[in-house]
């Protein structure tokens, strides 16, 4: 459970009430009827959906859908681009088929292939009809003269020509199939997943070209100085844990009896999943669980090996206050340790680098208290941070790799080059 920023996603609202009152709407391409309320509102619960405010808004800039924000590849910096209605630097001068063509097919308005930071390998899943509802909406907001430069990308990657092998290896056009196996709720759960909410974006492993590892599905990869978690239902690592109310409400209030949303998926509860409905995030919930987890346990590291006792005599000092002693936490405060897939995780770049630099859980509508661990970088050396997280990892039934100080001091040095 994919680059994702503050942003009142109604922005615009006001501003197609005028529209209303004053008769139409005016796109470049012809013209879109503002009093048609169910397509633009529509449109704009499909971009809520399509998390777009998440990568074409700066933070804190005030200008919805502007673009000029940069989104890390392991390539370089992609820049979004502006998608206001701005008739020279946005999307106002576009027709509906050259925005289809883009958020659908990947191909650009002059016919130059995409890079897959923007998801059209995971919004083809769409209809023609929900991409131009999203344009509809986007009509609506405020145009921003905003000229963005969209490939930062160094050679050889700034070849736009070679995106046509990636969509040969990688891309597979078209729409979601219905599968009339499963119900009406885990087909819209599968529809969101693998289509505009594009979970796979972040929580799949890339290969080397940066496309899905598919045998892997959702089961976890690195972004941004993260790591995404496993969100199949795998016991130790994944969601097998959760129950499906567990997942809706992480969804829809970034916080459950375990966790709380931070890092990248703070910022998708926040603009995204929070605003879905309640139907929405128990479809994807349902379909989740339905995901069969893969992984293998491993045994538990010795309680005697002596890391576990300089790491429990840490966390008993450090941690214990917040997470209990049994490491049980407190229900949508504190997030528990004892039953964490995060804690658990193969990959522990996000508990490393939530123990060295601190993190802050979401806040949203429905729980505004934003919890928030400390920063124990200064505190406690790459030895002690290893020792202490190998605790977590084997205590209460956890059974997970030792950490060693070797990646905290990679994801150290890593961490103190980065911004964010």
């Amino acid at each position: 459970m994919r680059r994702r920023k503050k942003l009142d996603v109604f922005a615009g609202a006001a501003a197609l009430f005028v529209a209303m009152a004053c008769g139409k709407v005016t796109a470049s391409a012809g013209e879109v009827n503002a009093q048609d309320f169910t397509t633009v509102d529509g449109g704009r619960y499909l971009s809520i959906l399509s998390d777009c405010a998440s990568c074409h808004t700066i933070p804190q800039k005030n200008q919805p859908f502007a673009g000029g924000r940069p989104i890390e590849t392991p390539f370089g910096n992609i820049v979004a681009p502006n998608i206001t209605p701005d008739m020279d630097t946005g999307i106002g001068s576009w027709t509906d088929d050259q925005f289809d063509n883009a958020v659908r097919k990947g191909i650009g308005r002059n016919g130059e292939r995409l890079y897959p930071a923007m998801p059209y390998n995971a919004y083809t899943k769409l209809a023609r009809e929900d991409v131009v509802a999203i344009r509809a909406y986007l009509n609506t907001v405020t145009a921003v003269y905003n000229p963005v430069v969209a490939s930062t990308l160094p050679f050889p990657f700034n070849i736009r020509t070679a995106m046509w092998v990636w969509d040969i290896l990688y891309f597979k056009q078209g729409e979601y199939a219905f599968d009339s196996h499963q119900s009406a709720e885990w087909n819209r759960g599968a529809f969101l997943v693998d289509g505009p909410a594009h979970c796979g974006a972040c929580h799949t492993p890339k290969t080397f070209l940066g496309g899905d590892k598919t045998s892997l599905y959702l089961q976890g990869a690195q972004l941004q100085g993260w790591s995404a978690p496993n969100i199949t239902n795998d016991l130790r690592t994944g969601l097998g844990g959760w129950s499906v109310d567990d997942i809706a409400a992480y969804l829809k209030t970034g916080h459950n009896r375990i966790t709380g949303a931070t890092g990248p998926m703070a910022e998708a509860v926040d603009l995204s999943t929070s605003k879905m409905t309640d139907d929405d995030v128990k479809a994807i919930a349902t379909y989740l669980k339905s995901l069969p987890g893969q992984g293998t346990a491993p045994a538990p590291v010795s309680s005697t090996a002596p890391e576990m006792r300089a790491g429990g005599a840490i966390y008993r000092d450090q941690c214990s206050a917040c997470h209990g002693l049994g490491g049980k936490g407190v229900d949508r405060l504190f997030p528990a340790v004892a039953n964490s897939s995060l804690a658990r995780a193969d990959d522990p770049t996000s508990v490393i680098r939530i123990v060295l630099r601190g993190a802050r859980s979401v806040s949203t509508a429905k729980e505004p208290t934003a919890a928030g661990m400390p920063s124990y970088g200064w505190q406690l050396n790459d030895f002690q941070v290893a020792a202490v997280l190998t605790y977590i990892r084997n205590s209460w039934g956890n059974a997970s790799p030792a950490v060693s100080p070797d990646e905290v001091t990679r994801l150290r040095n890593s961490l103190a080059k980065r911004t964010d």
